[in-house]
């Protein structure tokens, strides 16, 4: 079923997480992620961050929705975006590490569910008002990763070395990261906010073979190869070290 409001959005993601703990489940890993940014924009709502909250809020549970019905879509068998059957499957197989996991899963969510959802919650001329709120979910997601980093150390001793040896170097990239991908995204929404749904359809589909490449380029990355061989397989520990934060949040 459908969440209605963001704090519907983290009571799913909680029942996901509990799912995967008690199957050993990768799949638990993007929703244990999700979760904390999720908390984070919610925190950021209450807050008053955003110009407009009750805009935020919608777009929020839009955006999550397409990644909650991905799962129901899998698990029945009927899932179609194939750079999310990519990540569904990634998570059946203990070749790639913690971060590849996050990251496949990340790639269709902010390659095209979250210009989807931009364009849905704000269709037509009514997108430009969203893009100043847009542009700050960035700023959140960046005061998570320290959190995050620190956690990726925990389980990984040779992510740990070269967060120590390379670590300005790295953040700069996921700063450009963030940065490429968010205008990527807004370009994205643009594109899909004058389009009827029959046309939107199309430009996903072409988003969607976009992405399935980016997906095999982070599935085969060779340093990740050298990170797998000493990171902990332990996929309940790991879940539990990634959830430690947003459930005391």
């Amino acid at each position: 079923m459908s969440a209605t409001n963001i704090d519907g959005v983290i009571d799913q993601l909680q029942d996901i997480i509990d799912q995967c703990m008690a199957q050993g489940s990768r799949l638990g890993y993007f929703a244990a992620l999700y979760k904390r940014m999720t908390m984070a924009v919610r925190d950021a709502i209450r807050a008053g961050v955003f110009d407009d909250a009750a805009r935020m809020e919608a777009l929020d549970v839009t955006f999550a929705n397409r990644y909650l019905d991905t799962r129901t879509q899998y698990l029945a068998g009927e899932l179609h975006g194939q750079s999310w059957l990519q990540a569904y499957e990634a998570a059946t197989t203990d070749r790639y590490t913690i971060l590849q996991h996050l990251l496949i899963g990340i790639n269709p969510h902010i390659m095209i569910d979250l210009g989807v959802a931009a364009a849905r919650t704000c269709p037509g001329a009514a997108l430009a008002g969203l893009q100043q709120d847009f542009n700050k979910i960035n700023g959140i997601i960046l005061g998570l990763m320290p959190v995050i980093d620190a956690e990726l150390d925990r389980l990984s001793p040779t992510t740990a070395l070269l967060d120590h040896t390379i670590g300005p170097l790295k953040d700069k990239l996921i700063n450009r990261g963030l940065d490429e991908g968010r205008a990527s995204s807004w370009a994205f929404a643009s594109q899909l906010a004058v389009m009827d749904l029959g046309q939107q359809s199309i430009a996903i589909g072409h988003r969607d073979a976009e992405a399935l490449v980016i997906a095999e380029m982070l599935k085969n990355d060779p340093i990740a190869h050298l990170i797998k061989r000493r990171e902990s397989d332990d996929v309940r520990e790991n879940l539990r070290v990634l959830c430690q934060a947003a459930a005391t949040a």
